[in-house]
């Protein structure tokens, strides 16, 4: 217990905690029934992951919390499992295929976006920012944080704005728009928390600004960057950011619910553009198991460039490499990324030598407010042998 315990308090310390109630959802269909989990499963048993867990997981859904699963398992021994409903309405099963937010995850892309332009000479990951961005930081910055200080959570900056704390705050904002330029802003107003370098806080503000910087070195969006360097080269044909301020998810996808003032609403649509480079990539289970295998078997990112990514400072309680969390477990090391939206949870996960890799995404009212559970629940057997 003590180790699935320190996995999952590992992978959900990026998330953001908001107190939320949580009322139960409709039973969807006939008084009784329930969509019947689907799962395949391939390769040596002994040798793969915990499938009775992971099967256990997903018959139980949708429950009070979660109406949608969808988890991809692979390595030596590979799993795939669906369950739950694609809307509280209709009651209709779950898509396999479905698009979701992978919130956070979407860091994975920027920092290997980065990392190419590094190997490219374009970016020298131990200048200081303002070297690329003159006019970013004021005055109060003596001391600019650096590239590789951004992509590894060191910078020092403060948070950025943002369009609510409370969660009724946020949906009542959800259709508004706070630019990438606006989120930081407000962050390099405030001025330093810190000299760079001194320590590493998880936060949005470092890949926002890496968003940018990726846009000034290449004269380029942000977004079409992604397609040509990440998600076309390897065959990510479902994963894309939205256009501007577009609230809506386009093509098959699950709708998401979260709990507003104690009643349990939808947000599915919602603007997430000020999310950025940090946060706004929409994608499926698929797309991101293609994601992790490329990076882990250096198809992404060159090996030097790689090894710096898998390099996690020397700093008391660090423990992010650039984008990606490491975790010692029993001898094992796994590195992981979590990534939350309202209504949606994700984690991405592997072993260096892609021996298991996990991709999974929870539809859950807990989604931004308890991801500790789902953790436990649809991520951990994965691991378990």
């Amino acid at each position: 217990m003590k180790t699935r315990t320190a996995i999952a308090a590992a992978l959900l310390s990026g998330l953001v905690v908001l107190p939320l109630a949580a009322p139960a959802f409709a039973a969807p269909g006939a008084p009784g029934e329930r969509p019947v989990a689907a799962a395949a499963a391939y390769g040596d048993p002994a040798t793969g992951p915990d499938t009775e867990a992971l099967a256990k997981a997903l018959a139980g859904v949708p429950d009070p919390d979660v109406s949608a699963a969808l988890i991809r398992v692979g390595g030596k021994g590979s799993w795939v499992g669906t369950a739950g409903v694609r809307d509280l309405r209709s009651g209709a099963p779950a898509l396999e295929n479905a698009r979701f937010r992978a919130g956070s995850t979407t860091k994975l892309v920027t920092a290997s976006i980065v990392l190419q332009l590094a190997a490219e000479g374009r970016i020298d990951l131990d200048a200081p920012v303002s070297r690329y961005m003159p006019r970013l930081l004021p005055a109060s910055f003596t001391e600019p944080p650096t590239v590789r200080q951004l992509l590894n959570y060191t910078s020092g900056l403060r948070p950025g704005g943002n369009l609510g704390e409370s969660p009724e705050e946020m949906y009542r904002n959800r259709f508004r728009t706070l630019t990438p330029r606006e989120v930081v802003a407000h962050s390099v107003a405030q001025g330093p928390a810190h000299a760079p370098g001194r320590k590493q806080v998880y936060m949005n503000i470092h890949y926002t600004v890496l968003g940018l910087l990726i846009e000034e070195v290449t004269g380029d969006s942000y977004a079409h960057q992604a397609q040509v360097r990440v998600f076309k080269p390897l065959g990510m044909r479902h994963s894309g950011f939205p256009a501007g301020a577009d609230p809506r998810i386009h093509g098959p996808h699950n709708r998401a619910y979260g709990v507003v003032g104690g009643r349990t609403v939808d947000v599915t649509e919602w603007n997430m553009s000020d999310r950025f480079a940090a946060g706004d990539m929409i994608s499926t289970t698929t797309d991101l198991e293609r994601l992790v295998t490329a990076l882990f078997s250096g198809r992404l990112v060159p090996a030097p460039q790689l090894k710096q990514m898998l390099t996690v400072p020397d700093l008391p309680g660090a423990s992010y490499g650039m984008a990606l969390q490491r975790m010692e477990v029993d001898g094992k090391v796994i590195w992981g990324k979590t990534g939350s939206r309202p209504g949606y949870h994700t984690v991405v996960a592997a072993t260096p030598d892609l021996s298991r890799t996990l991709v999974y995404s929870v539809n859950a009212k807990s989604a931004r407010e308890d991801g500790f559970a789902l953790v436990q629940r649809f991520g951990l057997p994965a691991f378990n042998r």
